[in-house]
């Protein structure tokens, strides 16, 4: 676990992005949060952190004043993040070599973005062999896995963005980094499988089978089957088999 401190004046905030985000889950430990910039600055002085994110806007101490002073720490990476949009403290962060620079309110999605690219460069620092994917990961693609499974008929990817709380773009992403399949080939595959099941009782009409799979046009269904199959619902029920 890669040790993290958050610094922010603002209490509200400081435990929303403390205690809502998924540290643990992407390699992070949040080793301690400061309302203000010098008591941080004394803590940084007695424990060994690898990560800083801090406000730009603070009484005490800004943050850019708390980023010059951490460069005598060349290991440590300090992220910057501030409601300000001008580019004059966008270009004195960039002087200060802060590794990014977020804008308030922050967006979960940039937050898990800018930390996953931060552990990729603490693991390489480190040498460290990329494991298995983050438990975070898992968890969004076992959700949307079970999401498929439950609303094939009519599973799209902005309900299942909304049962896991991303964005649709982001988890079209994710999903199919991470599963190795695109979010409409697992919603095809589950419901050309489950057709393939419903062929083989002889009760189901084609028609019964297309709309109780997710298609309103029988058509577009026997269309879609042979795609993937490569033999006709007909020829399927038959025996014929073109699909290992």
């Amino acid at each position: 676990m890669y040790r993290l401190v958050i610094v922010d004046d603002e209490r509200k905030i400081l435990d929303g992005i403390a205690e809502i985000f998924p540290w643990n889950n992407i390699g992070f430990q949040v080793a301690a949060c400061f309302t203000s910039a010098r008591e941080a600055l004394c803590y940084l002085e007695e424990e060994p952190v690898d990560v800083v994110m801090t406000d730009i806007s603070m009484p005490d101490m800004d943050g850019l004043e708390l980023s010059e002073n951490l460069k005598k720490y060349p290991d440590l990476l300090v992220v910057l993040f501030s409601s300000y949009h001008d580019y004059k403290y966008m270009r004195t962060a960039l002087k200060l070599e802060v590794t990014d620079y977020l804008l308030k309110p922050i967006n979960y999605e940039d937050l898990l973005v800018c930390f996953e690219n931060i552990k990729k460069l603490l693991d390489h620092r480190g040498n460290v062999q990329e494991e298995e994917p983050p438990t975070y990961y898992m968890e969004i693609i076992s959700r949307v896995d079970e999401y498929l499974r439950e609303n094939y008929q009519r599973a799209n990817l902005t309900g299942a963005a909304e049962a896991v709380g991303l964005s649709p773009n982001y988890l079209s992403k994710i999903y199919k980094e991470k599963s190795g399949l695109g979010f409409s080939e697992s919603l095809n595959k589950i419901r050309m499988e489950k057709a393939g099941e419903m062929l083989l009782n002889p009760e189901y009409k084609g028609y019964e089978i297309a709309f109780y799979v997710g298609y309103d046009n029988p058509k577009n269904f026997t269309r879609a089957f042979k795609a993937y199959y490569h033999v006709s619902p007909r020829e399927y029920r038959n025996g014929i088999r073109g699909k290992d």
